[in-house]
């Protein structure tokens, strides 16, 4: 006779197998319910996956891979940034520095340098093709590999770089398992990135290239916890050239080298030399495409993301609201500004007094530093998040897990005619995340008087974040 509760898990895997491939195959973004019940329906599936095969280690690899898998032939149905990729990448393919042209400019003058420039071209669209490229060099090379392989196929390029993402994932399993041990964490913690829908849907789905920059990060978060600090600055540099987001934690790494050494001056020459290991490093991989144009390309195309843009903000809505209130127009010009300098004075606050000895409180640093950018940005993207992800499998914290369920409710926007936010799902969206974020720093992680003095003091310690001095 059938028992359901011994082969629960068997359903539960083969229910996900189908859910995935109505996802990637039939789903229509602009059907905003089907997308939601997809969405919800996986979390449910992965929940139950992960709790009742926790201790089946070699299980739940399997299956992470396999879902992914599941999206080899698919085209991105939420984003159309690949076709953006697969540009550029014909582009090095046929000899042209991508940083220097516009997509646009080819286009009206019906020049058409690359096989199928036109299809690609619509396929952006074109805001993108209207912009200079913003993909780091280690980026660039994903695609120009896609274009080595595939240079006369569309979905022949999807294949190879959604192949090298997988092999990323594949790699943050690999290291991301082996510093969870030397953490003494559970090394199930890895599935909470590994299993989460949002992560296959986002980054293997629709072809986001996270999975690179955070193999690279958390090898070398590895590397930096084994005290092998060149080795780490180098990944630390190439992380940097696939996404520059990794940019923000270098300041958060000063206590680990000036406070562990015996000499303030011994630890001061390390973190110089880690941090010039990085600079160099990513000098000699920006070098192939460097010049004066390159700079100013290249500096016009990040500005827009402080200036121009604008997708699912949160703290940064609040603030375009009370510029409509008392000026009449909305001042992104200013507020785009403002916000990047609330940030860097947020992480010099937690680089320099909040606890940052071991590694546990550094990559909580990271996650409240990251944290913080993220709630004041002016373009809160979703696959943004998944660098929270990976940096809560390390920490107590797991609000970024909850905010990867409900971020699907930005997607609201792509519903409507012409594409527009509804501000009632955005504010949803973030009431959710901060009060679960409220919870887990005030009232789940506060220490009672039920513990014993030491236990206490010593979680207090762990987690830097209630020290008496270094308050988040």
């Amino acid at each position: 006779m059938w028992n359901y509760k011994k082969y629960n898990y068997i359903i539960l895997t083969g229910f996900a197998l189908i859910l995935y491939f109505l996802f990637a195959y039939l789903l229509d973004r602009t059907s905003f319910y089907t997308l939601l019940y997809l969405w919800i329906s996986l979390f449910s599936c992965s929940y139950y996956l992960y709790r009742c095969r926790i201790t089946n280690f070699t299980f739940l690899v399997c299956i992470s891979i396999l879902f992914r898998f599941i999206f080899l032939f698919s085209d991105p149905n939420l984003s159309q940034d690949f076709y953006r990729f697969i540009w550029d990448g014909r582009m090095l393919l046929e000899g042209y520095n991508p940083y220097l042209s516009l997509p646009e400019t080819f286009i009206e003058q019906r020049n058409y340098p690359i096989n199928q420039a036109v299809e690609l071209y619509n396929g952006m669209g074109a805001m993108n093709g209207s912009h200079y490229t913003n993909y780091p060099p280690i980026n660039q090379l994903c695609f120009f590999i896609a274009s080595l392989i595939s240079n006369n196929s569309i979905i022949g390029s999807v294949i190879v770089m959604r192949l090298i993402i997988i092999l990323a994932d594949i790699g943050i399993l690999f290291y991301g398992k082996k510093l969870l041990e030397k953490l003494q964490l559970p090394a199930s913690n890895i599935f909470l990135y590994l299993l989460n829908p949002f992560v296959i849907i986002e980054l293997t789905g629709n072809l986001h290239f996270e999975p690179v920059m955070l193999f690279f990060l958390v090898w070398g978060l590895y590397k930096l916890n084994q005290k092998n600090w060149v080795l780490a600055g180098v990944l630390f540099a190439v992380s940097i050239s696939v996404k520059l987001i990794p940019l923000l934690f270098l300041p958060i790494f000063y206590q680990l080298f000036i406070k562990k050494e015996e000499t303030i001056f011994k630890g001061l020459k390390k973190l110089i030399g880690f941090y010039l290991v990085i600079f160099v490093t990513i000098c000699l991989l920006f070098l192939p495409f460097f010049s004066s144009t390159f700079v100013s390309n290249y500096s016009k195309s990040v500005g827009l993301w402080f200036k121009n843009f604008e997708f699912n903000a949160s703290i940064y809505y609040l603030a375009r609201e009370i510029g409509y209130l008392f000026r009449g127009y909305n001042e992104i010009a200013i507020i785009g500004k403002i916000m990047p300098a609330l940030t860097i004075v947020f992480l010099s606050v937690i680089s320099f007094y909040k606890k940052n000895n071991s590694m546990k409180q550094i990559i909580t640093s990271l996650l409240f530093g990251l944290s913080f950018y993220y709630f004041t940005t002016t373009t809160m993207h979703p696959w943004y998040l998944s660098t929270l992800i990976i940096l809560a499998v390390f920490t107590k914290y797991r609000f970024p897990i909850i905010w990867s369920l409900v971020v699907i409710l930005s997607y609201q926007a792509y519903a409507n005619t012409p594409w527009k936010e509804n501000l009632w799902f955005i504010t949803s969206e973030y009431l959710v995340v901060y009060g679960f974020l409220i919870y887990e720093v005030f009232i789940k992680n506060k220490p009672t008087q039920k513990l014993s003095g030491k236990n206490c003091y010593e979680k207090e310690k762990e987690s830097g974040l209630f020290n008496h001095n270094s308050n988040i």
